[in-house]
């Protein structure tokens, strides 16, 4: 079970809920993935206006946990205030922090990211920031209270997988809080490594809604984080430089 804060879910996968081609296509991705929470940016939607377009508008919202992101957000000030207009909307108190520093990277200020994480810890929110895959960014976002810390394995809808394990592989080791590796995944073989270095999620949205078959990637990426996080509670074997054989020499007749 993924424990965030005193929320618990069974599923691994969170799943953001733009760039999908058309309604119906995101609800049956939604479906097929089986995920409990969903993301979405603040600013994207209008939140007291019935009348505005409502980018959740085909899905059962009582069936998940919705996890409002500051994305857009350039300061730790903006992030504050758009996570407190999505909690003055009544939706759960969880709230991914993204700050970001640079237009051509999508990669998080470091500064800001850690200011608005202590901010809204105080301010009582469960706070999930995004960061890069700094490791000592990542051991100062658990101290000043985050309750998940979310690197990303590349940049933002690059789909290029994991860029940097070891680092990755740093902060999982590191982190008394789950680990949600969120940004640049492109393939269920990416999230099944993810899982397999230890991560205790994925967050996903390009690598599913921009897919060809948005709706069958859905269901792959579901079972490769459940393959992939099996595998990891299991054990792997030891990587060796020379062979071992399979079949056992003992006993064997001349």
């Amino acid at each position: 079970m993924l424990k965030i804060g005193n929320h618990n879910f069974q599923s691994r996968l969170l799943l953001g809920t733009g760039k999908y081609p058309d309604f119906e296509t995101q609800k049956r991705a939604v479906e097929e993935s089986e995920a409990e929470i969903l993301t979405f940016t603040v600013r994207r939607m209008n939140i007291f206006e019935e009348s505005q377009p409502n980018l959740l508008e085909q899905l059962n919202l009582e069936a998940y946990t919705l996890l409002p992101n500051t994305a857009g957000a350039k300061t730790a000030s903006e992030a504050v205030r758009h996570a407190k207009l999505a909690r003055a909307s009544g939706l759960c108190d969880m709230i991914k922090v993204e700050v970001i520093g640079c237009e051509r990277t999508l990669l998080p200020d470091p500064v800001e990211t850690l200011k608005a994480t202590e901010e809204l810890v105080k301010e009582g929110f469960t706070v999930l920031p995004y960061t890069s895959d700094d490791v000592v960014l990542a051991r100062r976002l658990q101290e000043v209270g985050a309750h998940a810390i979310m690197p990303g394995a590349s940049p933002i809808g690059s789909g290029q997988g994991i860029l940097n394990p070891v680092n990755l592989r740093f902060i999982i080791e590191q982190s008394n809080v789950p680990v949600i590796v969120d940004a640049g995944i492109g393939s269920p073989a990416d999230a099944a490594l993810c899982m397999e270095l230890g991560a205790d999620g994925v967050l996903l949205n390009t690598a599913v809604s921009s897919a060809g078959d948005p709706v069958g990637m859905a269901g792959a990426m579901k079972l490769a984080i459940r393959a992939g996080r099996m595998g990891y509670e299991a054990g792997r074997i030891p990587k060796r430089i020379v062979a071992t054989a399979s079949s056992p020499m003992d006993g064997i007749v001349g």
